[in-house]
């Protein structure tokens, strides 16, 4: 299979005087290796796990692999695009069009429903409104939240608002959907539900999916596990 992701010798520091330099100045207190000669790739049509403990290094690597942080070295091709020579319209680019992110806080919009919080990246696309609602409706049913359209998110449990996140993510039939810790917010039968839903969305879409996760359950829908620790991958 193709590679969608490519990680080349990732290192990302912060403090001191070396974050954002692409030098280290010193390796005094100061200066943090979130990220260590990184390398892995990750298949098209794959969902991958990325597992590893709190301040391992986890969320780092997927904000430079969508585009959200530069390293200080190496590599990231993205759908066969270095990410890491992007300036800031190539990232708006990308992010628009090719990656699309799954936050543990939701994120959605308070004041507007599931429907049309789904349907905002399409809006902003220009998309026509016949073709959008089509489009929200389908992603809606994906989810199973056919009959929750009209409500906001204040009337929805986690659970539900984590599944209207996932289909507005999928408004733009990204190429790569990234997940930061996507249940962190929720109960653990809960978050299983949500991690199938994810890993359903991967052969029913298509998409190429990078989930961060500590939850061994979780770790056995994902077609590979991607260990990393103290900024290491060893999986």
């Amino acid at each position: 299979m193709t590679a969608l992701v490519s990680v080349r010798d990732v290192h990302r520091r912060f403090g001191g005087k070396s974050s954002g330099s692409g030098k280290d100045s010193g390796d005094g207190p100061a200066v943090v290796h979130a990220l260590r000669g990184v390398s892995f790739d990750v298949e098209a049509g794959t969902m991958v796990a990325l597992a590893g403990r709190s301040g391992s290094g986890k969320t780092t690597l997927l904000n430079v692999i969508g585009g959200l942080d530069k390293p200080d070295e190496g590599s990231v091709l993205v759908d066969g695009v270095d990410v890491t020579s992007l300036d800031e319209d190539g990232l708006a680019r990308l992010r628009r069009e090719r990656v699309a992110y799954v936050f543990q806080t939701f994120g959605l919009i308070p004041v507007l429903s599931a429907a049309e919080n789904v349907g905002a990246p399409l809006r902003l696309a220009r998309v026509a409104t016949a073709e959008r609602e089509k489009r929200v409706a389908l992603l809606l049913e994906l989810v199973g939240l056919a009959d929750h359209a009209a409500q906001r998110p204040g009337e929805m449990s986690g659970g539900q608002q984590q599944r209207v996140a996932i289909a507005r993510a999928l408004a733009a039939s990204p190429r790569l959907l990234i997940a930061d810790e996507p249940t962190g917010q929720l109960d653990a039968d809960t978050g299983r539900a949500v991690m199938a839903l994810l890993r359903a969305v991967v052969e029913s879409e298509g998409v190429t999916a990078i989930v961060s996760t500590h939850d061994p359950l979780m770790m056995a829908l994902a077609d590979r596990v991607v260990r990393i620790s103290d900024g290491r991958v060893d999986g």
